[in-house]
């Protein structure tokens, strides 16, 4: 579950700094997703290191997922009987990672129609991204699950990051605060830095 989840932080890295490039303009944006489908060029063929990208982004999620249910059905097992006094202990971001995980699930489908295979973006150029996040991003439904969906993982990824270095070993009592502060300010960022751009566009920074 932790190694898995830090392989998808990593991609989320990469990839929010791919978005960034939207505020250089369509030539710079578009250079980039061309870019995407030639890197490794000359030793690999064309798309192949998308691919190799994708096949690891797979077996992650996938992993993740299993895992995720594995742990879920652990838990339940380990107390079939409900407490009889309820009182809430951990965190928001902890309460909502289950629906929080169903809800990027959804989100990483949807995403993939919209500006992978442009199944649901009516105004969809093939070839050209930076009109293609344009046209998304200038519909109310196309900003509204975009911005719920990046809400749910910020919040994943605070509560993620600090869990994952918990199994992984580097928490301890002493290193507790900055890890979690290392946490808050990973989602805050990476939150912040998806968002701007359906922003940009509404805003008509990017147009």
């Amino acid at each position: 579950m932790a190694v898995s989840g830090l392989i998808l932080l990593g991609y989320l890295v990469a990839h929010v700094m791919g978005n960034l490039k939207v505020f250089f303009g369509p030539g710079e944006f578009n250079a980039y997703g061309r870019w995407l489908r030639t890197m490794g060029d000359p030793v690999l063929h064309h798309e192949w290191g998308l691919w190799l990208v994708r096949l690891v982004l797979l077996a992650a999620v996938t992993a993740h997922g299993v895992c995720a249910y594995q742990l879920s059905r652990r838990d339940i097992g380990a107390r079939p009987v409900a407490y009889v006094h309820k009182r809430r202990r951990a965190s928001y971001a902890t309460r909502t990672m289950r629906w929080g995980g169903v809800i990027i699930a959804l989100f990483v489908v949807w995403h993939l129609l919209d500006l992978t295979t442009l199944t649901v973006n009516p105004n969809a150029q093939p070839g050209h991204p930076y009109e293609n996040v344009v046209a998304t991003f200038s519909t109310w439904y196309g900003n509204a699950i975009y911005l719920v969906a990046m809400l749910a993982v910020g919040l994943h990824i605070r509560h993620g990051f600090w869990a994952a270095a918990q199994t992984l070993g580097a928490g301890s009592a002493r290193r507790d605060r900055a890890l979690k502060t290392a946490a808050n300010t990973l989602a805050l960022l990476l939150t912040a830095g998806f968002v701007a751009v359906p922003v940009a566009v509404m805003t008509g920074v990017v147009s």
